[in-house]
């Protein structure tokens, strides 16, 4: 059975200065979202690489390369990407806070370093070439034991278990009723998802999970649902004075109902004001009209 570390060796990359790594975030939000950003994001993919925790912090000072790998399912991870490994620098709290990347990826739910923990090293990597066709589409056997998320190359055993005709890391959109996204989310949605969000038109909710408090609206204008949700994504209240008060953070959106695409206006907002009413959001919630 093939196995990645000949591929490794077939790009004239030593096994022995490569370290493999496969990612698996503990917090959901970010398990959800980190293979998004490998297609959509590769600035945030990298800078959520560039600072590790300290046993593997240690390894990439020693180390040349990093193949890296996101874990979608059990004993198995996804190829990434591969880059060289650069220069570092140290970095206390307020350098770990402000380096570029980290306030987005924490939106994202990334847990990252308190400030007490000790300084940390933020590495330089660029990425390489080599099977980037096979991103997202690659699939390895990971080793025993599982917890073990990094190893050198010449250490394991990594046999290639799929390759496979389309991506992993953009699978299909849910169906409409099942949309629940962040703020956080809403900004690194793939490509795909803007598309079809911004095909249709309809009644959605924002729910404020901080105040429990809901809002309704309605889309059918300019790039329809999408549209809306982006002038939220951006602003954080898309312009409604009573969201002006949310926290970015607690928002989640959801849709209602979706309506025919040639819908008129005048239609759409009747069905909206009938879903103010069902939900009691003028008495209960964060509509005021």
């Amino acid at each position: 059975m093939l196995d990645f570390v000949s591929l490794l060796s077939s790009v004239e990359v030593d096994p022995a200065e490569t370290l493999v790594v496969r990612h698996v975030p503990v917090e959901k939000s970010l398990k959800r979202v980190l293979p998004w950003l490998v297609v959509e994001r590769p600035d945030l993919w990298r800078a959520y690489q560039q600072i590790q925790w300290v046993t593997l912090e240690k390894a990439m000072t020693r180390g040349k390369y990093i193949a890296s790998f996101i874990g979608q399912d059990p004993g198995a991870g996804t190829f990434a990407g591969m880059y060289r490994i650069g220069e570092w620098q140290a970095l206390d709290a307020a350098g770990y806070h402000a380096f570029p990347g980290n306030s987005e990826l924490a939106a994202l739910g990334m847990t990252g370093r308190s400030d007490d923990m000790p300084d940390c090293l933020a590495f330089e990597l660029d990425p390489l070439p080599h099977f980037e066709d096979w991103i997202g589409r690659l699939t390895i056997r990971w080793p025993k034991p599982y917890q073990q998320w990094w190893r050198w190359g010449a250490r394991g055993s990594f046999p290639i278990q799929t390759i496979e005709a389309e991506s992993r890391f953009v699978r299909g959109m849910p169906g409409w009723e099942d949309i629940v996204l962040t703020q956080a989310e809403l900004q690194n949605l793939p490509a795909s998802w803007k598309a079809a969000l911004a095909q249709w038109r309809g009644i959605y909710f924002i729910y404020d999970a901080g105040r429990r408090a809901g809002y309704v609206g309605s889309a059918y204008g300019a790039d329809n649902i999408y549209g809306r949700w982006r002038d939220y994504a951006r602003s954080g209240h898309g312009g409604n004075k009573e969201l002006k008060n949310s926290q970015p953070g607690d928002l989640r959106f959801s849709i209602l109902q979706r309506t025919s695409p040639d819908l008129d206006p005048e239609t759409v907002i009747a069905l909206e004001a009938s879903w103010k009413t069902r939900l009691h959001t003028r008495e209960l919630g964060l509509n005021r009209n």
